[in-house]
């Protein structure tokens, strides 16, 4: 009922209560590959199957998580990054989403207490549980353990205690089986405090694949929905539910400024002669967006246009922009290099000045070739000059901050600003760009980057909107002033 009212007072402009009731729980793990996610995918399923409509967020950068967490809810997931956001922006991101859901369900990221350069748990998932007041169950992997399971467990409710906030509040025992489960129990509750919550057996068969950037995307997987259903039905019978959704009533309420957009973002507040039009790639090739990215362009005023650069003809008519993100466009190189028409038409809009952003795989299709994983050169796009070719390593992987270079004359970033993102790619580039420079958090590393202008910027790096709104108002102020003279 607390959140209807809060929907009804932002529709009509009257006062919004100063307590905002948003029921939400965090899955996180003493590392990676210890079944958050398929865990989190179930648990959706499992919400969604009962009518909460639960809303989902990813914590960190990653892009394809998010996927598999769309296809259970039906709505688009959303990521929380305390390295790309301040507490303000990170909160009201989370609130005017969650408000909207009937519960929110967050995925950790790695291990529970891993940030930055991994010293620190700035950015960690005990970062964003911490900053959103949100209670947090811990899957612990217990294959092969029994009574070891309690002093690992103890360990993290000791660990957390100095950072300051207790969020850890429940345990799920995975790849254990119920007499495991039935046998610790007791033993786990009375030795630690903490409520356990259920189990999750071995099953083979719900397993999601890996390749070189991570998983595999959700359409990939054959009968994925049936594994999901098959997964939520056995959640339903070894995981006490009701106990679950009392840990996420239990959660601290947010008060009304959470749902005031932050001061930096008020260059949100544009009007447009003409409502701009930004292409968008949007295939199996070209599928990494942060979803709050473009909720801000179109909280920027323009109309995103979804293609196909694997198989449209030609981009959208009277458009003011385009945008190609990130995604695994070496996996599609051939069906790339054939659409030629399209290619060209993109070369030829570029060249007229059509403002850009290209992230990525968006930033190697632009090339005049890239390889494919195979080491096999193809054909791309020719705005930039140069191959985007293949490496037996990740290349500059992790956390940067941005700024323009000194001799690099009028950007989309403004002199002395900073935007942040991350890079995450196999792949380099005879001309990667000198524009920007990147910095790593710790300060210790840096180099440049980005191919820009005062109204495009094409580099490997993935960059955070909301980090720097300025940066896409300024993208969508070039938009509109190309519409302008098109129209």
């Amino acid at each position: 009922m607390m959140n209807q009212n809060a929907d009804k007072c932002i529709r009509d402009g009257s006062s919004i209560p100063s307590k905002i009731h948003l029921p939400r729980i965090m899955f996180a793990a003493p590392s990676s590959g210890s079944g958050k996610t398929m865990i989190t995918c179930g648990i959706l399923q499992a919400l969604s199957d009962r009518g909460l409509r639960p809303a989902s967020f990813k914590c960190g950068p990653d892009y394809i998580d998010p996927m598999f967490h769309s296809k259970v809810i039906g709505t688009k997931s959303k990521n929380l990054d305390t390295f790309f956001t301040d507490r303000e922006t990170t909160r009201y991101l989370f609130a005017r989403t969650a408000k909207e859901a009937g519960i929110s369900v967050l995925e950790g990221v790695m291990g529970f207490f891993d940030g930055i350069g991994g010293t620190s748990v700035k950015a960690s998932s005990y970062d964003l549980a911490s900053i959103t007041d949100t209670p947090v169950i811990l899957i612990v992997n217990a294959r092969g353990m029994s009574l070891s399971v309690i002093p690992l467990i103890k360990g993290y409710l000791e660990y957390q205690e100095q950072f300051g906030k207790k969020v850890i509040k429940g345990v799920i025992l995975n790849q254990t089986t119920k007499m495991t489960y039935l046998m610790l129990k007791e033993k786990i509750e009375q030795q630690t405090g903490i409520r356990l919550l259920g189990y999750v057996p071995r099953m083979d068969d719900c397993v999601i694949e890996s390749r070189h950037l991570g998983l595999v995307t959700p359409d990939e997987i054959s009968g994925l929905q049936e594994s999901l259903k098959k997964l939520s039905t056995v959640l339903e019978e070894c995981i006490d539910f009701e106990e679950l959704l009392s840990l996420a009533q239990e959660a601290e309420d947010f008060c009304e400024k959470d749902l005031q957009m932050p001061e930096a973002a008020g260059c949100c507040k544009m009007n447009w002669n003409i409502r701009p039009r930004i292409a968008v790639a949007m295939d199996e090739a070209f599928c990494f967006y942060y979803e709050d990215n473009l909720e801000l362009l179109r909280m920027l005023g323009t109309e995103l246009v979804p293609f196909s650069p694997l198989r449209d003809p030609c981009l959208p008519e009277n458009i003011g922009g385009l945008l190609l993100g990130g995604g695994y466009p070496e996996l599609y190189a051939e069906a790339l290099e054939k659409n030629k028409e399209l290619r060209h038409q993109i070369r030829q809009a570029i060249e007229d000045g059509l403002p850009y952003l290209a992230e990525c795989g968006g930033f190697m299709y632009l090339h005049e070739s890239m390889e494919d994983m195979d080491k096999v050169k193809h054909e791309m796009c020719g705005v930039v000059k140069g191959e985007s070719y293949h490496t037996p390593k990740l290349g500059r992987f992790g956390y940067i901050e941005l700024s323009v270079n000194t001799n690099a004359g009028i950007q989309l970033l403004k002199e002395g600003d900073t935007i942040r993102g991350h890079e995450f790619h196999y792949f380099d580039s005879t001309n990667p760009g000198s524009d920007y420079i990147a910095c790593k958090p710790s300060g210790k590393r840096n180099w440049e980057c980005i191919m820009g202008t005062s109204r495009s910027a094409a580099g490997y790096p993935h960059l955070y909107y909301w980090s720097n709104p300025s940066f896409a108002a300024g993208f969508v102020r070039s938009a509109a002033e190309y519409t302008a003279k098109i129209i």
